[in-house]
């Protein structure tokens, strides 16, 4: 009886409240880490040793929260590209469902470039060390390929549903808008602006706003 009260215990220690708090802070750590590295260094270029003396972990630590350096990467990117809900896709996200659902065309478009600047500010750098890390691992590439095929599926619905309320302009067809509406909003158009142009996040939004409902709306 003893022991078996003593094995309860201990398993009551192993799933409590406050080792569940240190999995993730220790998780946090270690992407914020990553996240560091990957942007100052490039993704071939960090090993996850290098991962673990940056995040003050050991290295067996790491791997057992990710398993592989293309697993860390993903999952960085879902918690930037999610705003930390990264059980919950793009396109079920409250910010993004509530572009989809305003009635007002140029209001929709505006929340959009909104969006566009709170998601960029966390994935940006990050996308382009993608980018650069897919031409070396071809599991990157895919991962790369599926990443930048969602975006574009996620502006052809923005564009689908001003569709929907007969906003367009006469001549730009659902395939013309979201082509235009993903190269404006392209994380790439982003970092011109902001590194190579001085450009602060919040005129990048303002810009954003303006050239998509000129281009796009009635």
């Amino acid at each position: 009886m003893a022991k078996a009260a003593e094995t309860k215990q201990k398993a009551r220690r192993y799933h409590s409240p406050r080792r569940k708090e240190q999995a993730e802070a220790t998780r946090r750590e270690i992407l914020d880490a990553a996240e560091r590295l990957f942007i100052r260094n490039g993704y071939v270029a960090t090993s996850m040793a290098a991962i673990a003396k940056e995040a003050s972990v050991a290295l067996k630590t790491v791997y057992l929260a990710f398993e592989t350096k293309s697993g860390l990467l993903r999952a960085l990117w879902h918690r930037n590209l999610r705003g930390g809900r990264e059980d919950v896709p793009v396109g079920d996200q409250e910010w993004f469902r509530e572009v989809l659902e305003e009635p007002d065309p140029a209001k929709a478009l505006r929340l959009n470039a909104r969006n566009s600047r709170l998601v960029k500010t966390r994935i940006a750098p990050l996308g382009e060390v993608i980018l650069s890390a897919a031409a070396a691992d071809p599991e990157i590439d895919a991962f790369s390929k599926r990443i930048w095929s969602q975006f574009y599926d996620n502006q052809r619905d923005v564009v689908k549903a001003l569709h929907k309320r007969k906003a367009l302009k006469p001549g730009r067809g659902v395939d013309r808008a979201a082509d235009i509406l993903w190269t404006l909003n392209h994380p790439r158009t982003y970092l011109l602006f902001l590194e190579e142009r001085g450009w602060t996040p919040e005129e990048y939004e303002r810009w954003l706003g303006d050239i998509t409902c000129a281009e796009l709306l009635k």
